[in-house]
């Protein structure tokens, strides 16, 4: 469990649609999906040095002015040691919050809602319930960990998405299909294009192309009220 951040983008235009953010990186991740492009972040950032928050703090005063938002990513930022005081400092200072998570600490996730030290969450859904296991890498994983999570955001807590990185070797038609009946109802969800960057945690996955990439967008469409592309 990571005290600090081990990543700090001073500028994104991707993070958050419309938003100018910033985007800080927690270390460690309790999930090894093969194809996490965030390998150091996720197995090896303790072998890497670290962000001091006060001087986080001091930029993120510094710009208030010129960023909306900051990016809370990681690995999983879930598992971040003392990570409601830091949300905290940055309220204070008045920024927009996104969370970033894989929905395995509900109870968390509920806490930072109902105090609200977040503001948007986008939730990674990995998968179908049949390869969810397979998929990120952990033999035996609670689902239903995943589906309270999912069925949490669709109550409308909170404002939200959720978001599918394609990959060729664990997404099909069918898979494709179970996985919107789990987040059926849901109001947006994202399919992402993988792009390998030579960072995975294994190699070998591929993207799925822009014609598969639409017809899984067809198909999640008869789930989801909104599905869109990303990096397509």
């Amino acid at each position: 469990m990571s005290k600090e951040f081990y990543g700090f983008e001073k500028l994104s235009l991707v993070d958050l649609n419309d938003f100018l953010c910033a985007s800080l990186f927690t270390g460690g991740c309790n999930f090894r999906c093969p194809y996490c492009h965030n390998s150091a972040l996720v197995i090896d950032y303790k072998r890497y040095p670290y962000f001091d928050f006060d001087e986080i703090l001091d930029y993120l005063k510094l710009r208030k002015k010129m960023l909306d938002a900051v990016v809370i990513s990681g690995g999983e930022p879930t598992l971040m040691e003392g990570l409601k005081e830091k949300l905290k400092q940055i309220k204070e200072i008045g920024y927009f919050i996104k969370f970033d998570t894989n929905g395995s600490n509900l109870k968390l996730l509920r806490e930072l809602v109902e105090e609200k030290l977040i503001d948007y969450v986008a939730m990674d859904i990995k998968n179908s319930k049949e390869r969810y296991n397979e998929t990120i890498g952990v033999e035996s994983f609670d689902f239903n960990k995943i589906q309270e999570t999912i069925d949490y955001l669709k109550s409308d807590v909170i404002d939200y998405e959720f978001r599918t990185t394609l990959i060729k070797e664990f997404h099909d038609e069918e898979n494709i299909k179970k996985m919107g009946k789990l987040v059926k109802g849901a109001k947006k969800l994202y399919l992402q294009k993988f792009v390998d960057h030579g960072t995975c945690i294994k190699g070998g996955f591929h993207e799925i192309s822009l014609e598969e990439a639409n017809k899984y967008k067809d198909i999640l469409s008869e789930y989801v009220d909104n599905v869109y592309l990303r990096g397509y």
